[in-house]
């Protein structure tokens, strides 16, 4: 038999698998491609199609003030407890103003009702005052500043109070720290200059100290004698071996067995000697009178007034630890009493008031050892205001309120000062 052969245009070869693969993925390599272009897609190297531009948008329209702008403060704010790093210091910003006759320098104390120091006050919580008028503050901070100490020490108390204060020597070295500086000096019937100003935590200040601590003396004697034969007190050839006395005596027609002559305590010159040292110091520091007494004045050369009219136009301002029996609440209170020929029984807190400062009346070792470092501490951290007084002319006295606007807090300034006199021209340039 012949076989059949089929007819071609009939026969159908099926697509194999292989071919199949190869016609997908060539649809799919260009279906792809024209998808991503009818998206926006620059994948298409030959072609690409830019990016839409964003929509600039505009600022937001200005409002014009009407007003002019606020000039800027002319007050100088530092911040509490120093500058911060690149700003200058309290001190730094007060050289601008050194050499400025009518600048009034104003070191305020600021306590709560416990006694505690009031920290955070701001230039608007401030007014000054001079002579009743607003002044315009130019100057502020908090800044604490390094002292520039005078410390008085009275050698006229008697021996067993002069004692306790010998002990209590070494907490007034800790009183002062590494920036301070202090001069020493003693007093009694004279005054002593022991040291000049040196720093605070140097061996010599240390040294003075502790030589006044094994050495100094207070004053000895008993009850003084009125009457008998050791009321005429020594004498020499028949005559008085202290003729000063006895010449006081017989000026006033008294004879000599019947009235007493106290010995002299010379505070106001002992102040005034340290006032003038102080005057010669940097204005910059806190130049403060540290003084230790009983706080009795009798026959210095120098008057209260006076001395006082000294401070004030050298805006020094006085610190006292009242000691001894002027301490007491009691005796302290009839002390401030002047009796004829006898003086004043405790001055320190006119002077202190006048001035600015405090006086603290302490008994014990330990509470005395206390008031030294609380003097330091309100000492350096005090509010500092400046202003530039109007008229320069008067060297009459000014008065000074500061005012703080808070409830409940105790204001500690000095009462008012002298101007000084205009500096020559060579000192002013």
């Amino acid at each position: 038999m012949s076989k059949k052969v089929a007819d071609p245009i009939m026969v159908r070869k099926r697509p194999s698998l292989f071919a199949i693969t190869a016609t997908l993925v060539l649809l799919l390599a260009i279906v792809f491609p024209l998808a991503g272009w009818a998206q926006g897609s620059d994948q298409i190297p030959d072609a690409p199609r830019p990016q839409p531009q964003a929509k600039p948008t505009l600022p937001p329209p200005q409002t014009v003030s009407q007003e002019p702008p606020a000039p800027p403060s002319e007050i100088t704010t530092v911040p509490p407890g120093g500058a911060t790093p690149g700003e200058p210091s309290g001190r730094d910003q007060l050289l601008t103003y050194r050499k400025t006759v009518n600048f009034v320098q104003v070191p305020v104390t600021v306590k709560d009702d416990h006694g505690q120091l009031v920290a955070g006050l701001l230039p608007k919580d401030f007014q000054v005052l001079e002579s009743g008028k607003p002044q315009k503050l130019v100057f502020f901070t908090s800044d604490p500043f390094p002292l520039t100490a005078a410390v008085v020490i009275d050698q006229s108390l008697p021996q067993g109070e002069f004692d306790k204060i010998r002990q209590t020597l070494p907490a007034l070295v800790g009183a002062f720290g590494q920036f301070d500086e202090v001069a020493i000096y003693t007093y009694g019937t004279t005054v002593s200059r022991m040291q000049g100003f040196t720093p605070a935590q140097n061996d010599v200040f240390i040294q003075n100290i502790r030589k006044l601590q094994k050495n100094a003396q207070g004053r000895t004697g008993g009850v003084p004698v009125l009457g008998g034969p050791m009321a005429s007190g020594p004498s020499i050839n028949g005559q008085p071996a202290d003729r000063g006395a006895a010449q006081t005596v017989n000026q006033n027609q008294y004879p000599s067995s019947s009235i007493y002559i106290p010995d002299a305590h010379v505070l106001n010159d002992a102040i005034l000697m340290a006032a003038q040292d102080l005057a010669t110091r940097d204005r910059t520091r806190r130049r403060v009178l540290f003084v230790i007494s009983n706080g009795r004045e009798l026959r210095s050369d120098a008057s209260y007034s006076e001395v006082l009219k000294f401070l004030q136009t050298q805006m020094i301002t006085v610190y006292g630890v009242v000691v001894g029996d002027t301490a007491l609440p009691v005796y302290g209170t009839l002390q401030k009493i002047h009796l004829p020929a006898q003086g004043y029984g405790n001055i320190l807190p006119k002077y202190a008031r006048a001035t600015g400062g405090q006086t603290f009346s302490e008994i014990s070792q330990q509470a005395i050892e206390t008031a030294y470092s609380q003097i330091t501490l309100v000492a350096k951290n005090q509010y500092t205001l400046g202003y530039l007084a109007q008229d320069t002319k008067s060297s009459a006295y000014r008065d000074i309120e500061v005012r703080v606007f808070k409830p409940d807090v105790k204001v500690i300034t000095r009462a008012g000062y002298y101007p000084l006199p205009p500096l020559p021209p060579e000192a002013s340039q």
